[in-house]
């Protein structure tokens, strides 16, 4: 059966290719490892209406279909291995709010809902569900969710090892698969599949699954914090798309406060620019499930996460990078929404990530 070809890929996109759900870091993996073998990546993004600088910036979500269109692009002229070298290297701080909300919760199991719920979130190009599982174990399927079969097996492969990432992550690197089942051929480099895993793999099997021994589900997390959990789950919600793609005056609010968080822009800097009174403005957010202040916050620790992974920036600095003029202000506001200070948040993330290299 012919394989999409680039075209086919954004011609046939239907109204679910369109929505902006992807989050730029996958792309960004590939670019980076693009440049640092030596391998061309200018026509990319040909076509597709997408750009190198997107992908630069966290804050935003690009279509799922032309995503597709570029990650085909790319594995041909990558190592075939790459969707593991990527995903393997991923970690807690990688998943950003919903990374968040996974450690705050009581159990492995709870994180693991969590996980499932607010994916979206993240964006992804495939899911995880339930699949029927024997006594003693929870098994879940890998579910592209577009049809693009030429880049299945490395969506398979990076989500995979960056989802196990994550829950080693949460719960250590003990953490073993019962097994793994991939739908498509053993690979040449099936061992590098065995240093990832480290678990029995079935290759040519129905579906793409992960089994996991149900005892996990009880682990507890030590990093688990109530107060934080309810505050942060809050703000996945609010940032979860309303059946396929977020509402258009909130994605019309987002992109104009993610712009301008440094200015600490208000309701009435926000409708002016979008041409509208703060009262039709405000209803149209409630309308959506939403108010400027939850997206205005959302943005604000989404930002403040990434900014505070980093070894660079201050815990003045970072206040100020989301519009905090009184690093005062900015601690009382983080510890409010999330139950953490930023300095606690930063030394946690360090440490996860101190572990993960060693």
């Amino acid at each position: 059966m012919r394989q999409p070809s680039d075209q086919d890929g954004i011609a046939k996109g239907d109204a679910k290719g369109d929505v902006a759900l992807m989050s730029p870091n996958l792309l960004w993996g590939l670019l980076e490892t693009a440049d640092r073998i030596g391998a061309p990546s200018d026509d990319w993004f040909a076509g597709t209406g997408l750009s190198r600088a997107q992908v630069s910036d966290p804050g935003v979500r690009l279509p799922d279909r032309p995503t597709a269109v570029v990650i085909e692009r790319a594995l041909k002229v990558l190592p075939p291995s790459i969707g593991l070298d990527i995903g393997r290297t991923q970690h807690v701080g990688n998943f950003g709010l919903l990374g968040l909300a996974m450690t705050t919760a009581a159990t492995f199991g709870e994180a693991l809902q969590i996980g499932l719920r607010f994916t979206p979130v993240v964006g992804s190009l495939m899911r995880f569900v339930e699949s029927a599982s024997e006594s003693g174990t929870l098994a879940l399927a890998g579910q592209m969710t577009i049809a693009f079969p030429s880049i299945h097996r490395f969506v398979t492969e990076e989500f995979f090892s960056s989802c196990l990432a994550l829950a080693r992550g949460l719960v250590g690197d003990t953490l073993r698969p019962q097994r793994l089942e991939f739908s498509y051929p053993e690979p040449e480099y099936r061992a590098k599949y065995d240093d990832v895993f480290g678990c029995p793999l079935a290759f040519d099997q129905p579906q793409n699954r992960l089994v996991l021994d149900a005892d996990w589900l009880v682990a507890p997390l030590p990093t688990h914090n109530p107060i934080a959990s309810k505050q942060v789950l809050a703000l996945c919600e609010a940032q979860m798309p309303s059946g396929a793609v977020p509402g258009e005056a909130t994605a019309a609010v987002e992109r104009l406060l993610r712009a301008q968080l440094p200015q600490d822009p208000k309701l009435t800097d926000i409708a002016a620019q979008m041409h509208v009174s703060e009262r039709t403005l405000r209803r149209q957010l409630t309308g959506e499930g939403t108010s400027f202040h939850e997206v205005h916050d959302r943005l604000r620790i989404d930002r403040a996460y990434a900014l505070l992974r980093e070894r660079g920036p201050s815990i003045a600095s970072v206040g100020a990078a989301i519009g905090y003029k009184d690093p005062r202000d900015f601690r009382r506001a983080f510890k409010r929404l999330t139950g953490e200070t930023p300095r606690a948040l930063r030394e946690r993330l360090w440490a996860e990530m101190a572990r993960e290299r060693r």
